[in-house]
């Protein structure tokens, strides 16, 4: 491939998406912003429409319903979006070969694991959220052979919404802040994932993948460390999930283990204290 690579990004205006294209741009690499007023995901002619004349090399998926609890009470929209969009993407990416990198989640595993879910772990999603994403998975594997499917978990960076930011909001207004201890899982930087994606839009090697920031932690541990980094004097108290009810349930233990990028040949991304310390004393 050369720098004439043309590569289109769904969810332009989104964390992740603002994230991609700002790495395609460092890389020298044409970035085709799609947000979803430009082309609605659902709507699977306004997609063949849109895509098949701009006929990009790659397309990067990273919209998505992505409201948990309210997936809930929401499930014909959440699988709307996160099930029939993606399938709506893998077929014009069909119609026109281009290669798809599709974005998913650790929820479509339930967290009843004591060690790293790997690639090859079954899947058993326990909130529609999860379901819809899985869903997502098995209509675009079915629908495009040139498809990376990664999986990614905790994500957070410069844009949008996301627990660094929260965490940062409340400790302007409250001396303690109570966070869960019970969830483990891998907190990941947008601009590593972003980073680590164009390095596969290069390669042929087609599959499922675990891209997270290397190490794992609680969500408690998670919010210690931003307040260190920030030098913060905020209480941080570590609570379990029960105190904090909510609609959907959560994975308990969602660790993901990037075994096929290792296999594959490719470098895991750096720690996640080292990914937070970057982000922070860039941004914020």
């Amino acid at each position: 491939m050369s720098r004439s690579l043309v590569v289109a990004v769904t969810g332009a205006n989104g964390q992740l998406g603002r994230d991609v294209l700002h790495a395609l741009k460092l890389r020298g690499i044409t970035g085709i912003g799609l947000t979803r007023t430009e082309m609605d995901i659902v709507d699977q002619a306004q997609v063949m429409h849109t895509l098949v004349p701009l006929k990009p090399d790659v397309i990067i998926h990273t919209a998505a319903y992505t409201q948990v609890d309210q997936a809930e009470s929401e499930r014909d929209l959440a699988y709307q979006v996160n099930a029939y969009g993606a399938r709506n993407v893998a077929c014009a990416a069909a119609a026109i070969d281009a290669k798809l990198i599709h974005i998913s989640t650790d929820y479509v595993f339930d967290g009843r694991a004591n060690k790293p879910y790997d690639e090859f772990t079954p899947v058993r999603p326990v909130n529609v959220y999860g379901a819809s994403k899985h869903a997502g998975e098995e209509l675009v594997m079915q629908c495009h052979r040139k498809t990376f499917l990664i999986r990614t978990s905790w994500v957070y960076g410069h844009h949008g919404h996301n627990f660094v930011k929260t965490m940062l909001r409340l400790a302007k207004s409250q001396s303690e802040l109570k966070v869960v201890h019970d969830q483990i899982g891998c907190p990941t930087y947008t601009m590593d994932l972003a980073e680590r994606l164009v390095d596969l839009l290069f390669t042929e090697c087609y599959g499922v993948y675990h891209i997270t920031n290397a190490g794992s932690c609680s969500w408690y541990e998670f919010a210690c460390a931003i307040m260190e980094e920030k030098g913060l004097q905020v209480k941080v108290r570590s609570v379990p999930t029960s105190q904090f009810p909510r609609p959907a349930r959560r994975p308990s233990y969602s660790v993901l283990e990037g075994m096929a990028l290792r296999l594959q040949g490719f470098a895991p991304l750096r720690p996640w204290r080292e990914a937070l310390r970057e982000m922070l004393a860039s941004t914020i």
